[in-house]
């Protein structure tokens, strides 16, 4: 190979690298204005009155305590119901389907799934879980059609992190006698964990944070006590949120409680994906391949 044809080669792969640099540079500080922005305008909002108490004065003075927990609630009701079916859908088709055109087909159709606008899964939960089971508009409607909403995250990630579990440990746990689930449940499952707590933490971002399918299936525009079952209406942050933007009487008057709640919001979701991420990182130092 010439020297001019190597210094191309080396001019094109050092232009294709600054690209990547400046788009992550883009990205990094698109991102990083938009939190700025929003803790400049919402700093202001934050105090213990605002995060315990529940809203006053048609919404324009109070707190968002109602809306917290609600959104609590929504996004562990969500995780409850994706993260067991999300995971046993992964084990039988990483696990025990065979693979052919059927098997590519329920692949096309999960990713397909996890394109689908969070709208249509706020009609088809409302058309089911309100209607059909006559769940009413409740925490148990909400968590089940976020459940919906962030399963095919989920099965996505736990199938490719059960792929990434050598084949070796299989057939070492096959050739010491156990079963196929034994070997699944006691060598596969414990190696694939951590990854499947990253589609775990993928749900959790999106169920707190949708607003649509909450609007159809739990969200209330306002209430000051606490559910006391799963069936009982729920304020939520994201709906929050929008009704002080959009529906309330005193929009202009409530603009600083609007970008105060969305600091809690992205707050929560970033505490919540904390957690996570470090009980990943602690099972991943325990992985020995």
């Amino acid at each position: 190979m010439s020297s001019t044809s190597l210094g191309m080669r080396r001019l094109r792969q050092n232009l294709v690298f600054t690209l990547f640099r400046l788009t992550m540079l883009i990205v990094l500080g698109t991102l990083g204005g938009i939190l700025l922005y929003v803790l400049i305008h919402g700093a202001g909002a934050l105090s213990w009155e605002f995060l315990t108490e529940p809203p006053k004065n048609s919404m324009t003075e109070g707190g968002i305590f109602p809306a917290i927990m609600g959104t609590l609630y929504l996004t562990m009701g969500a995780i409850l119901v994706a993260l067991p079916l999300g995971v046993a859908a992964a084990i039988y088709l990483s696990e025990y389907a065979t693979e052919g055109k059927a098997l590519k087909i329920v692949r096309l159709g999960i990713q397909n799934l996890a394109g689908v606008p969070s709208v249509v899964f706020g009609l088809f939960g409302l058309a089911l879980f309100v209607g059909y089971f006559q769940l009413g508009i409740s925490i148990a409607a909400g968590s089940l059609t976020l459940g919906l909403l962030i399963l095919p995250t989920i099965i996505g990630a736990s199938e490719e992190a059960l792929r990434q579990v050598p084949g070796t440990f299989r057939e070492a746990s096959l050739g010491l006698g156990a079963t196929r689930w034994q070997t699944i449940r006691k060598v596969v499952l414990p190696a694939a964990l951590p990854g499947i707590l990253t589609g775990s933490i993928l749900g959790i971002g999106r169920a707190a944070g949708e607003t649509a399918p909450i609007m159809f299936t739990a969200a209330t525009f306002y209430t000051i006590g606490l559910p006391r079952s799963p069936l009982d209406e729920v304020m939520a942050l994201p709906y929050h949120i929008y009704v002080l933007a959009t529906a309330g009487t005193h929009i202009e008057a409530t603009r600083p409680l609007q970008y105060g709640t969305v600091l809690v919001l992205i707050t929560l979701v970033l505490g919540l994906s904390l957690v996570a991420i470090i009980i990943r990182t602690k099972m991943r130092k325990t992985k020995k391949w």
